[in-house]
């Protein structure tokens, strides 16, 4: 198993990675795509949709229950609508993974700052990361509204080296789809992959992390602790 031996910082994508957060946000694009009369995709579709944030993954909802590309009023309404359930759905739909909680609590009792790089939209993440009771974990949020663009674009990495002065080979990032491994490589750090996450139905290996993980504690013999 590859090691880490630089390591003075990490980063975490949150749906996928650290959250169960699928059956949440399936329903409420079930709930949305219902009041448009339009049919659900439910939970095993839906998860092949998970990653780029919530306004293209109500595009691809749309367009496989319209059957063709949606017009951007349609765009405007399902969004809203999947904004509105999804914050009656995100906590109650939500669950860690296993070893989530126990591996982050042992990485911040090392002194290391842990930092949230995710897509969801900024005014979901906190108040998730608070029910699941991990939010004191993180020293550093950064969701899908915090940056000009979302992974796989490398910017919220970048913001997470200058907040947290660490150089690119010192920061780990730790995620679960392609658009995290490109947002990895882009800045030049460090990055595994958990392959339990969503990845559009696709094996994670394929976007050639560093290192692939089967489960979330093994990041700890990885980085030696």
């Amino acid at each position: 198993m590859a090691h880490f031996t630089d390591i003075r910082a990490l980063a975490f994508d949150l749906d996928g990675t650290l959250v169960h957060s699928a059956p949440g946000l399936a329903q409420a694009i079930d709930l949305a795509l219902g009041d448009l009369h339009l049919p659900p995709p439910g939970l095993e579709l839906a998860s092949t949709w998970i990653g780029n944030g919530a306004d293209v993954m109500m595009t691809r909802a749309l367009t496989w229950a319209l059957g063709r590309e949606p017009q951007p009023e349609e765009q405007h309404d399902a969004r809203a609508l999947f904004d509105k359930y999804y914050a009656e759905t995100v906590e109650a739909g939500s669950t860690l993974f296993p070893q989530v909680k126990e591996t982050l609590a042992a990485l911040h009792a090392k002194g290391l700052p842990l930092a949230i790089v995710t897509n969801k939209p900024t005014p979901f993440v906190a108040p998730l990361l608070q029910s699941l009771g991990i939010a004191d974990y993180f020293s550093l949020i950064i969701g899908g509204d915090d940056v000009v663009v979302k992974k796989p674009h490398p910017a919220a990495i970048f913001l997470v080296l200058g907040r947290f002065g660490v150089l690119p080979g010192q920061l780990l990032f730790v995620g679960d789809s392609r658009n995290d491994i490109l947002a990895a490589q882009a800045a030049g750090v460090p990055n595994v992959a958990m392959t339990f996450g969503y990845n559009y139905g696709e094996p994670i290996a394929t976007s050639q992390p560093d290192l692939t993980l089967d489960t979330f504690s093994e990041l700890l013999p990885v980085l030696g602790l």
